[in-house]
């Protein structure tokens, strides 16, 4: 009787582990915010460089919803980084930015830091004014390819992004965030 009940256990434990390994592979996962590049919309913690809070966001990511449908501009999402990306930035892997410009699109940052996308000024109220980065240096335009997507960090002036490595390949992405879930309060259902 006492080993029929450790069995029961053991295949009740077993079955949850590979249901919640399974939603994660497919359905959602979590991910940590790492860096400064999307303040203040996502913080990181302090002592990270330009971060501003004493925890980091926790974000849960819908990996299901790229199986149905293409990123839209201004979702958050997540995506693994070109190849040029650790080499120009030091860093790579995974990386947690902003669609700016979609397929085909011509992306533009004046050098007050505005983006224009197609002769269009994009409405960006997540942009701080002073994370906003623009100088004469900035006044550049990019291309985005059949097929590729321009992404960006909120917090411009720290971001390492597509201005610097270039475009992300649609199948570079995991999924569009969906909610902020630690700290409890900076709890956001996107």
């Amino acid at each position: 009787m006492r080993w029929r009940k450790l069995a029961e256990w053991i295949v009740t434990l077993a079955a949850t582990a590979i249901v919640v390994l399974a939603f994660e592979a497919e359905i959602a996962q979590p991910f940590r915010v790492p860096t400064s590049s999307m303040e203040p919309t996502l913080d990181c913690a302090k002592p990270g460089l330009g971060c501003t809070a004493s925890f980091n966001d926790r974000v849960i990511v819908a990996k299901i919803v790229y199986r149905f449908r293409n990123p839209d501009r201004g979702e958050i999402a997540v995506f693994h980084a070109p190849a040029a990306a650790k080499r120009l930035c030091g860093e790579g892997g995974v990386f947690l930015k902003r669609v700016i410009g979609l397929p085909g699109d011509t992306v533009h940052q004046d050098a007050g830091g505005f983006i224009w996308v197609d002769g269009r000024k994009l409405d960006e109220p997540y942009i701080h004014p002073a994370q906003r980065a623009g100088d004469d240096n900035d006044n550049r335009t990019w291309h985005v390819p059949k097929g590729d997507y321009f992404m960006m960090g909120d917090n411009r002036a720290d971001s390492c992004d597509s201005r610097t490595w270039g475009s992300v390949k649609r199948s570079a992405f995991i999924g569009p965030v969906v909610a902020t879930y630690w700290p409890l309060t900076r709890l956001t259902i996107r």
